[in-house]
């Protein structure tokens, strides 16, 4: 029997996770995670009535594969999509119809956090919860992995040793490792290099509808403080009939600057700055409010491949949007496809 380690429960671990377990179902997968729940920046919290995806806002059908996996081999049951289009604003906040792509815009009524959850749960996959891993050991007499977690329970050992945190994460948990190999300070020089952008969120209830024709808008130019608001209403089930729930996400100066600011303060500057772009001044007093920061939440580009190449000779394998280079939900979930094919065929 292989076993395999993984850290973190993003979207590319739990592509990763279910490759592997259809593909080597005598492998033993363990998942070391180190919040409370799954799919990383796919993140979806319920609130009363309400159901809203707060990180990344939706998966988009830009990979064939992903679309396959989604529409085809998981369950779709629940699966919804945005049907309303994309606009764009300027730094003066003006509005224009955007290009809207052919592709789909998925959700489902349980938020996206669906994805990771239905992932893993075709699969036997063990995952420990509120898990913070804080050393990796390289064991030279097995020549395999060890984990030890912040309460100080070892892991392991594993064949195969997967890593899908964000690469600041992974850089570090690298740079503290217990490796003797010149290849893991090359790779986190690699990791490390590895550029984010921040995005802090506000969430934003009201109760009465917007009469506009669009689900979202982005802006294009990179100069407004806000970068991005969706309408959660126009994903079925996540909002009650009559009211709005509008995800405001600042750009990424923006959330760096303003980033552990008092988060009444931040909601209201991006409360005012959504009244303005919707050109609607009762946007600017919502109901009630939710925030978050996601520190690391967009690679700005991707890690040299040839460091994470050469790791998989020893077995070390990483994953995630950073390694694909595109801070899409689709990109990560292609990536973990792509990582657990080669886990596989390696088992």
């Amino acid at each position: 029997m292989t076993d395999v380690g993984i850290v973190g429960a993003g979207a590319g671990a739990a592509a990763a996770a279910f490759v592997i377990d259809r593909t080597v179902p005598e492998a033993d997968v363990t998942v070391l995670e180190k919040s409370g729940g799954l799919c990383g920046r796919a993140a979806t919290r319920r609130h009363d009535d309400l159901t809203y995806d707060y990180g990344a806002n939706y998966l988009k059908s830009d990979d064939d594969r992903v679309v396959e996996l989604i529409s085809e081999t998981l369950d779709d049951e629940g699966l919804v999509e945005v049907t309303e289009p994309v606009y764009t604003f300027d730094v003066d906040g003006a509005v224009s119809p955007g290009r809207d792509a052919d592709e789909h815009k998925w959700s489902y009524r349980r938020g996206l956090t669906q994805i990771a959850k239905r992932l893993f749960g075709r699969t036997d996959a063990t995952v420990h919860r509120r898990t913070r891993v804080e050393t990796v050991r390289r064991t030279s007499a097995e020549d395999a992995w060890e984990l030890d977690d912040a309460d100080g329970e070892t892991h392991g050992p594993f064949d195969r040793l997967l890593m899908n945190p964000p690469a600041p994460q992974t850089a570090e948990l690298l740079r503290t490792a217990e490796w003797d190999d010149p290849l893991r300070e090359t790779l986190v020089d690699a990791v490390g290099g590895v550029e984010y952008g921040s995005v802090w969120t506000a969430v934003l209830r009201y109760p009465f509808e917007l009469d506009v024709p669009y689900y979202a808008l982005v802006n294009t130019d990179k100069e407004h403080a806000v970068g991005w608001i969706s309408r959660e209403e126009c994903k079925a089930g996540h909002v009650p009939d009559g009211e709005t729930l509008l995800v405001v996400q600042a750009n990424g100066a923006w959330s760096t600057e303003h980033y552990e600011d008092d988060p009444a303060g931040n909601v209201a500057a991006l409360a005012d700055h959504a009244a303005d772009i919707i050109g609607d001044d009762r946007l600017a007093d919502p109901a009630w409010t939710d925030h978050q920061g996601w520190r690391y939440a967009l690679p700005e580009a991707g890690v040299d491949g040839g460091p994470v190449d050469s790791a998989r000779d020893a077995g070390l394998y990483l994953l995630g949007d950073w390694v694909a280079g595109e801070g899409r939900l689709h990109a990560a979930i292609a990536n973990g496809l792509d990582v657990g094919e080669r886990v596989a065929y390696r088992i």
